[in-house]
């Protein structure tokens, strides 16, 4: 079992407790209570003239472990937003990633910028839940789910008013995400199954999608130069999270990754 099916096991007894203390009834009430308006803010954010930011907020990762120990997500969430970020993404998986739902919640009542919920989605519960705590997207990730799972993700969180990011690493899982109907198809330049990062990943699968599909490239980007390779091949958006959780001053590193490369002849 690689470290993605661990992972996914692990959310699904999650899932299974949180169902005991809040219903899975009673939480579809309390999501259909909040603005399920269809202007999907986070898909929004994403198209502009320039290569759009999602910065990330987590504190450790499978393969890195602890990231950050000052680990104050509030600030970071103000500082991407007065840095320019186009959205933001907070992680909640809480074995693996150290994230919290209380993350989530607490960073969309501070901010108005759109939020991701980065979590790894295997019940329909996790998409209602994240509409109660301030989400505006959900992740889908093809490499845990039949077509069918997906196409039903995606028709219940669009329903809601949330969009999804739908996370592939190969062609076949881009074709996966086009046929169940993604809207925003976001490539991970690291194999989940051996943590191996290949920033070009991207490139080679961007030529894959047709005309209207947002395309966000995810993992590895590092420098100006990486971004600039993203802006030459028309990526809509990146996802940095170590880059930036390692920086000591968000805005300036993201003007350093914002700012065209400039080569002198």
């Amino acid at each position: 079992m690689n470290i993605l099916e661990i992972i996914a096991k692990r959310t699904k007894e999650r899932i299974e407790e949180r169902k005991k203390a809040l219903p899975h009834e009673k939480l579809v009430e309390l999501a259909s209570q909040m603005n399920l308006g269809s202007d999907y803010p986070f898909e929004k954010a994403l198209q502009s003239d320039d290569i759009s930011f999602i910065c990330e907020i987590k504190k450790a990762s499978p393969s890195k472990g602890v990231i950050t120990d000052d680990f104050r997500y509030l600030e970071i969430a103000k500082d991407y937003e007065a840095a320019g970020a186009s959205a933001i993404s907070v992680l909640t998986e809480p074995y693996y990633f150290m994230g919290s739902n209380r993350h989530l919640q607490e960073i969309a009542q501070t901010v108005k910028l759109p939020l991701l919920r980065k979590d790894f989605t295997v019940d329909s519960y996790m998409i209602h839940e994240a509409k109660t705590l301030g989400a505006c997207a959900i992740l889908l990730i093809c490499a845990i789910m039949h077509q069918e799972t997906l196409e039903e993700y995606i028709g219940i969180a669009h329903s809601i008013g949330l969009s999804c990011l739908v996370e592939a690493h190969d062609e076949n899982e881009v074709k996966l995400a086009l046929a169940a109907g993604a809207r925003i198809i976001g490539v991970n330049n690291r194999n989940l199954k051996t943590f191996d990062i290949d920033t070009s990943n991207s490139v080679r699968l961007r030529k894959l999608l047709p005309p209207g599909i947002i395309f966000v490239s995810e993992s590895g980007v590092k420098t100006a130069e990486d971004i600039d390779v993203y802006r030459k091949n028309n990526i809509d958006a990146v996802l940095i999270g170590e880059t930036l959780m390692r920086a000591q001053n968000k805005k300036d590193k993201l003007d350093e990754l914002r700012k065209p490369v400039i080569i002198n002849n």
